[in-house]
């Protein structure tokens, strides 16, 4: 079996690429870069966990199209990125316009091009930011579109296995297969050492908390 995973180099895809060959696939690994704050760290990131997994093939792209439209904190550096607010009743302002659906678009491109028979997104929704894009009704609506826009006789599922989970049970799936969580990163604004403020900064603390280990990333003070 083959299985194109969508490997950001965060702690959510570098578990869920473990997860996938775990199940038995062989992954072809995709990493997206969309004009982050941090993409130089996160593609070596992301190359690192290929690597280290023995992915049959590791492809990044460069979708600079996300810089130029704007309207988020990841892709415009003239938006400070919101510090973590549990109590914010709006989206965060890292939500980067519909970008799910096009990771995902091109992912099926990757699979069906490869003959692949899965692709798999780390998205959850339970413990995140709120973000429309990894709703369960957005993943099972993907799917349909999937199946009406590739050729006649393909089939390729789009598995969340981590969907219903929060990141502590993420995290615990992580450990037990060995997941190198120290070539990961998952900070919205540094590349050097994460700031531990945002929003991904604090769920990933929140998650290394309540199994009791010290992350292996460095943070600011």
């Amino acid at each position: 079996m083959k299985a194109v995973c969508l490997l950001s180099g965060g702690m959510d895809s570098s578990t869920l690429a473990y997860v996938a060959k775990d199940m038995g696939y062989r992954i072809h690994a995709l990493h997206l870069n969309y004009g982050q704050r941090t993409e130089k760290k996160e593609l070596q990131s992301a190359a690192a966990v290929a690597k280290a997994l023995s992915a049959e093939e590791f492809i990044p792209l460069d979708l600079g199209y996300f810089k130029a439209f704007g309207r988020s904190s990841l892709t415009d550096p003239a938006i400070d990125v919101d510090v973590f607010d549990e109590k914010r009743p709006e989206l965060p302002n890292t939500y980067v316009p519909f970008r799910n659906a096009n990771l995902l678009s091109i992912a099926t491109s990757f699979a069906e091009s490869r003959g692949a028979d899965a692709v798999f997104i780390g998205v959850q929704a339970l413990d995140y930011s709120g973000y429309p894009d990894c709703r369960p009704a957005f993943i099972q609506a993907f799917q349909q579109v999937m199946d009406l826009g590739t050729a006649d006789g393909t089939h390729i599922d789009l598995l969340t296995p981590f969907i219903g989970l929060t990141k502590t049970d993420i995290l615990r799936k992580g450990l037990d297969l060995g997941v190198p969580y120290e070539l990961t990163w998952s900070c919205y604004q540094n590349e050097e050492k994460a700031c531990g403020v945002c929003g991904s900064c604090h769920f990933r603390q929140k998650a290394f908390a309540e199994v009791g280990l010290s992350d292996p990333i460095p943070y600011e003070e």
